[in-house]
């Protein structure tokens, strides 16, 4: 018979999968059905129930087939899968890191990866063996180069290798990069400035083969971290506390590293970089939810792609002539969340 807290416990995180499954539902919903041409809800299931299970649905009108099954799906299912990529990367940075000022964009892993695909972009690049699975493979290649670099540089600045250094490393070098790509953009005249866009970040007009690009990365880096929930748990105390407690800290540590560069450079092969989903979706699951990385990483996925979606929404709805940069809304949301905690843990520490 189970204890009253442990069912109060069991409870309190169904109703979080739950609360987080409803919210990423109703966020595709609202997706796929607001737009230029609105179309009712039980339109869409009707429309998705008829091209999975192949029936002819009665009523359904050809012009919302095409708009839902090859603009609208494609690009709220891109938007979601970006998110949670983010999200669940910037949930591990900050549990290993033991800071929730990590994440891929102040680490430099975002900057990273998109030097990569830049290159690529420009370039044209085509790798023989992974053919179209180049761009996000050398964005990957970059991201990992980038947070390596970061840890080696960090480790030359202070050998203690404090959280604060990492990340301030991270955010020189992020700026660092930045002023690289604007560089390149300069000197490559027009060739180059439609990638500007790309750079802000968006999900717009990208069909399912960037589905077929983000899921095989997606689903490895959601694995991988997942398996080392319980090491982040651990290291989420200190290092020392999870060397007594069993966990290998340097392989743990660095698999860690590497899997959130995973999904942060596939991530922004397709989308460009989008900041701060890393930074406020994990720190608000935290809050609400608890620290718990067994149910933090899940529950940042789940929020994390809703809130892309519809902060895409809002990109492509708020001006009625013109389509922003998802990467806009997300700073406007996320620089105020960024200066609030910067604010709180200070409070903390003169506090203490």
């Amino acid at each position: 018979m189970q204890k009253p807290y442990i069912r109060t416990f069991l409870n309190k995180k169904g109703s979080a999968y739950v609360a987080a499954t409803a919210f990423l539902i109703i966020s595709m919903l609202f997706g796929i059905s607001i737009g230029t041409v609105p179309i009712p809800v039980p339109a869409i299931i009707k429309i998705i129930g008829a091209e999975i299970f192949r029936f002819q649905g009665q009523g359904i009108v050809p012009m919302h087939v095409s708009i839902v099954m090859e603009i609208r799906l494609p690009r709220v299912l891109l938007a979601g899968l970006v998110g949670a990529s983010l999200a669940m990367a910037g949930a591990a940075f900050q549990g290993l890191l033991r800071n929730p000022l990590a994440d891929p964009y102040t680490l430099g892993i975002s900057s990273g990866a998109s030097i990569g695909a830049v290159i690529t972009l420009f370039l044209g690049i085509s790798l023989p063996i992974v053919k179209s699975f180049t761009l996000p493979v050398l964005s990957i290649l970059f991201a990992f180069a980038t947070i390596l670099f970061v840890l080696f540089f960090a480790r030359q600045i202070d050998r203690l290798l404090r959280v604060e250094t990492i990340i301030l490393t991270g955010i020189i070098l992020s700026s660092f990069l930045g002023a690289f790509i604007s560089l390149m953009i300069a000197l490559s005249g027009e060739e180059l400035r439609q990638i500007i866009g790309w750079l802000l970040g968006s999900v717009s007009m990208r069909g399912w083969e960037y589905i077929k690009i983000i899921l095989p990365f997606f689903i490895v880096g959601l694995v991988i971290l997942m398996a080392n929930a319980r090491e982040l748990n651990a290291m989420s105390f200190g290092e020392e506390r999870a060397q007594h407690l069993g966990v290998n800290v340097e392989r743990r540590k660095l698999l860690i590293l590497l899997s959130g560069a995973l999904l942060t450079g596939s991530a922004v092969a397709v989308s460009g970089t989008i900041g701060f989903v890393g930074l406020v979706i994990p720190h608000l699951t935290r809050t609400i939810w608890g620290p718990d990385h067994r149910h933090l990483l899940p529950l940042s996925v789940l929020i994390g792609s809703g809130f892309l979606i519809l902060a895409d929404l809002v990109s492509r709805t708020v001006i009625a002539s013109a389509e922003l940069p998802i990467g806009v809304i997300t700073a406007l949301i996320g620089a105020p969340v960024f200066a609030f905690i910067l604010m709180r843990n200070r409070k903390e520490r003169s506090a203490g």
